[in-house]
């Protein structure tokens, strides 16, 4: 077996490898998620959908009782 693979199978080094490569993929998607300003504007309207459905369902419960009374 190459000495290389051996090298990855002690603890001490896939330890290592390990937190480099889950440190690479975090900054990977922070990256991602702050750049692209159509990217950011879709993201930023993401957090107000738990206060528009409230809004749709009041909309909802208002608009049958004002089609209800014409």
């Amino acid at each position: 077996m190459p000495d290389w693979f051996m090298w990855f199978t002690r603890m001490e080094n896939s330890k290592v490898v390990a937190l480099v490569l889950f440190f690479v993929t975090f900054c990977g998607i922070l990256i991602y998620v702050y750049t692209g300003k159509q990217r950011g504007k879709r993201l930023e309207s993401y957090k107000y959908i738990p206060l528009q459905d409230d809004d749709d369902e009041q909309d909802r419960e208002t608009g049958s009782d004002k089609a209800g009374k014409k």
